[in-house]
């Protein structure tokens, strides 16, 4: 009979365990789509639909941008906590000095952080418009 209740006990916490890690792994990426190319960590991203994951809990972390589920660009961001939730999924593109343009900033529909791309923390007032 104890190892019966001990059994149950360790299945319950595993399950628990998968189904907390699955939450973290949804919570760590988020979709996006850029309708024109823009550069990303000097790699040229064509128009499309790209997945973004990053690891760490922030505000510093390694983010990898996937197309097909491959990745084809890794970047240093940092998470950006908001007061309120994103309305609809966006990214933010800025005019680099040599006139290309670069992906700074991703916001996630339902999500109350942004995420801020490689050394964005320079922008321009330009850039926010």
């Amino acid at each position: 009979m104890k190892s019966s209740v001990t059994l149950k006990t360790t299945v319950l916490l595993l399950a628990l365990t998968f189904s907390a890690s699955a939450f973290a792994a949804n919570a760590s990426k988020g979709n996006f789509q850029i309708s024109e190319q823009v550069q990303v960590s000097g790699t040229t991203l064509p128009a499309g639909n790209y997945t973004a994951k990053w690891d760490g809990t922030g505000p510093a972390v390694q983010v990898s941008i996937l197309r097909d589920g491959k990745t084809v660009a890794t970047v240093p961001g940092k998470l950006i906590q908001s007061n309120q939730k994103a309305a609809y999924d966006s990214s933010e593109i800025q005019t680099g000095a040599s006139g290309s343009r670069e992906l700074t900033e991703l916001h996630f529909s339902g999500k109350q952080y942004a995420l801020e791309l490689g050394n964005a923390q320079g922008k321009s007032a330009e850039s926010m418009k």
